[in-house]
């Protein structure tokens, strides 16, 4: 316990953001680094709770899915021991800058402080003890002690093939990741804005695991560029990371019209222009000088919004399908439950209009381009037979936007199936997922095993690292019958 009475003397207190007048004019990083003694004594405010639920992920999904033993470190960085508390970290998290980055920190929610106070800062003083890691240079290499003789394809390169590359690596075999972009990432380098989460830090962790021995090789789509025979022919297993990238269409009157696009067709051009990417202009989808609007509230609409401000549009609207959520405490949703409550991002704050419990039934336009979405209001009664609300619109509720440019963030239905899956033939679970179970997340194909969205459907990067590192844990027993690497959340020196 770092301070017995922290919890009583210290208020919570998040890291800041750049004023928006400021970082609406790049897309560096927004958040703010907290002061080494500002971060201290937030925690001093992790409690002798007994039992820790921030660190393990509980039904209602607060907790930490990778088993991070926060009060542990929590401990260490109020008593300034930086290189026991990133060692302490790295045990059960490979790259703890991407969840202090883009996590929502459920394990928060789980804190048992935020039973009647607000919770510990436990995602920002994640993202500090990394940084000071990095600073100090107490993050190196680690390379294996013996090489085992055996290789592994890793397809995908987001954070549950990074997490399994260096972890497999680490257990002393050989690790050869493909990705089918320009670079390595994932949804981590293209679906992350990088106001968000700049991406040298990314970069750094490549050269890390370069020196450890895994091998990338990008502009590779395997089930085309190399085929799913040759792929099982030169590795002894082959771990699927693919993610769930088929977006969710809205399959209405218009839809067809130029300038309504996916968002996963919006982003990741702007991050390549971030990079200094020329782009054919027939190609380019920009939001400067438009009317955007944006179909759906998560992160994935969070991002377009924050980048459609900084590219210069004329106006943001967010439309929700669902109602709004209550403001502060949900009582259907109680500790240590992850909370249904309406939230913000930095990217909403910086402007723009959201609008909830709204339904778009069609587009118009002009010339074969985007000028008008049409929508109606609807409410939600009570449950069907299924459990779901009963949706219904709302009578003489009709509305119309202008729109020069949608940006459609509805979510995603699994992994795209064209390709390697369908070559492969893997048997799929009823979501359209790859199936593969838990506890040794083999797929029906002997050899070849499955991680991360794919597996699992469109999730969060803590839940993808989780799946990353315990999916090594799999293969690593399927080809040597046993494995050396730790399970979650336990302690040991190998690997960090």
């Amino acid at each position: 316990m770092a301070k017995p009475t922290g919890f009583l003397e210290t208020k919570r207190k998040n890291a800041g953001y750049r004023p928006v007048a400021e970082r609406l004019k790049d897309y560096k990083q927004v958040m703010l680094p907290i002061p080494d003694e500002d971060l201290r004594q937030q925690a001093s405010r992790c409690m002798d709770c007994g039992v820790p639920f921030c660190s393990y992920p509980n039904s209602g999904r607060g907790g930490c899915p990778l088993g991070n033993i926060i009060p542990d470190w929590n401990d260490l960085v109020y008593r300034g021991k930086w290189e026991e508390a990133i060692a302490r970290l790295h045990s059960t998290n490979n790259f703890p800058e991407f969840t202090g980055s883009i996590c929502p920190a459920p394990c928060e929610a789980g804190c048992v402080l935020g039973i009647n106070d607000d919770p510990v800062t436990i995602k920002n003083i994640e993202f500090k003890i990394v940084s000071r890691g990095w600073e100090e240079g107490f993050i190196k290499p680690v390379a294996p002690q013996k090489r085992t003789g055996r290789s592994v394809a890793i397809v995908g390169s987001g954070p549950a093939g990074l997490a399994a590359a260096q972890q497999l690596c680490r257990a002393g075999h050989t690790v050869t990741v493909f990705e089918k972009s320009d670079r390595i990432g994932g949804l981590l380098r293209y679906g992350i804005p990088e106001f968000k989460m700049e991406k040298w830090i990314i970069d750094r962790r490549l050269d890390q695991m370069k020196e450890e021995g895994v091998s990338f090789q990008t502009g590779v789509q395997v089930g085309k560029d190399l085929s799913a025979a040759d792929l099982r022919k030169n590795f002894d297993a082959v771990l699927l990371c693919m993610g769930a990238e088929q977006p969710r269409d809205l399959p209405v009157e218009g839809r067809d019209l130029a300038g309504v696009h996916f968002a996963m067709e919006f982003l990741p051009q702007a991050t390549k222009r971030v990079h200094g990417d020329q782009l054919p202009p027939e190609d380019d989808i920009l939001a400067t000088g438009k009317r955007v609007v944006v179909l759906g509230g998560g992160d994935t609409g969070s991002d377009c919004v924050g980048t459609s401000h900084r590219q210069g549009a004329v106006s943001v609207t967010s439309i929700e399908l669902l109602e709004e959520p209550p403001h502060g405490r949900n009582p259907a949703t109680p500790w240590p439950m992850w909370p249904l409550i309406a939230r913000g991002s930095s990217s909403h704050d910086e402007g723009g209009e959201r609008r909830f419990a709204m339904m778009t039934k069609a587009f118009s336009g002009e010339n074969g381009r985007v000028t008008k979405l049409h929508g109606v209001e609807v409410r939600f009664g009570d449950p069907d037979e299924s459990g779901r609300p009963q949706m219904s619109e709302v009578p003489g509720s009709e509305f119309e936007l202008e729109a020069d440019l949608v940006l459609l963030a509805l979510g995603f239905l699994g992994p795209v199936r064209d390709g390697l899956i369908d070559d492969l033939g893997l048997k799929l679970d009823p979501r359209g997922n790859v199936e593969a179970r838990l506890d040794d997340y083999r797929t029906s194909e002997p050899g070849v095993f499955a991680a991360g969205d794919c597996r699992r459907g469109q999730s969060l990067v803590v839940w993808a690292l989780w799946e990353g590192r315990e999916a090594a844990r799999a293969v690593d027993r399927y080809l040597m019958g046993d494995s050396r690497l730790q399970p979650r959340g336990t302690l040991g020196n190998f690997p960090l």
